[in-house]
């Protein structure tokens, strides 16, 4: 049995909070239910200030979505990551803490790279016992989510929505599936986006991102620096209908537009969301 609850269920619409529109988040009401910041810019000396995120949590929810816990390292997890991580979550009680199924370090070599992983019973073991140490650091139930990915493992024998649904039912982690990866994935290598999504454990999905990506050389590039396309749009529908509602957010990280666009796309999302759920 699962050392620790399920997380809870949000069903909100909100925004990557980025450096560009902190002003606007501080000195206006912003139409967002909640916000999400990259953990490790809030982890290190000389990262953006801690201050400002707990101000911004007094007028909205926030998620803490992590980009270097490596929870697919085969050495295990630092030690000092997760004490900084525990910290940052005692100091703004986060509505989801989340990272993603990759690994980026090995020893004190970091990639800084989501790498991805083999989808075996070994790696599956490795996982599951990472995520089990996370959550008993952190005393929460924990999100991942599925990566974009621009390789694959040959003769791998379970799909990668076989192996989130086993990760689940192990480790009562929650997902955070990011419609969005499962797109440019799907054109990566060549699968069909809706059987994914038809086979993921929807029951444990608390979060759905949504970005748009790049037409790289031969490969779709999930950049989250285009407003979020059609392909993501339809996928997305779907995504809503099986999972019901859930926390959404509009993810961008780079070409950062004005609040304004970003907030149009937010409300396409919540139409589309509330009717899809309906």
């Amino acid at each position: 049995m699962p050392a620790h609850p399920s997380p809870p269920t949000f069903a909100g619409y909100g925004l990557g909070l980025r450096r560009e529109h902190y002003r606007d988040f501080l000195e206006t009401h912003v139409p967002v239910d909640f916000v999400e910041v990259i953990s490790e810019n809030f982890m290190v000396a000389g990262g953006q200030p801690l201050d400002i995120l707990r101000r911004v949590r007094e007028r909205h929810p926030v998620a803490l979505h992590g980009v270097s816990m490596s929870i697919g390292s085969a050495d295990g997890l630092r030690r000092d990551y997760l004490v900084r991580l525990k910290a940052l979550v005692a100091a703004v009680d986060p509505l989801y803490v989340s990272d993603h199924l990759a690994w980026s370090r090995i020893g004190r070599f970091n990639s800084h790279d989501l790498l991805p992983l083999p989808y075996t019973d070994e790696a599956l073991d490795v996982v599951c016992s990472n995520i089990a140490r996370a959550q008993d650091a952190l005393g929460r139930a924990l999100l991942f989510e599925n990566p974009s990915s621009y390789l694959a493992f040959a003769d791998a024998p379970m799909t990668e929505w076989a192996f989130l649904a086993r990760m689940c039912e192990r480790t009562g982690c929650g997902l955070l599936l990011d419609v969005n990866n499962v797109y440019v994935s799907a054109a990566n290598h060549g699968f069909d986006p809706f059987a994914y999504l038809d086979g993921i454990p929807a029951q444990h999905v608390r979060q759905l991102h949504l970005a748009g990506h790049s037409q790289g050389d031969g490969l779709l590039i999930d950049t989250h620096d285009r407003p979020v396309p059609d392909g993501v749009w339809a996928l997305y529908a779907h995504a809503v209908a099986r999972c019901g509602p859930v926390a959404t957010m509009i993810e961008r990280d780079a070409d950062i537009p004005p609040l304004s666009e970003l907030l149009a796309e937010l409300a396409l999302a919540r139409r589309l969301g509330l009717r899809e759920a309906a």
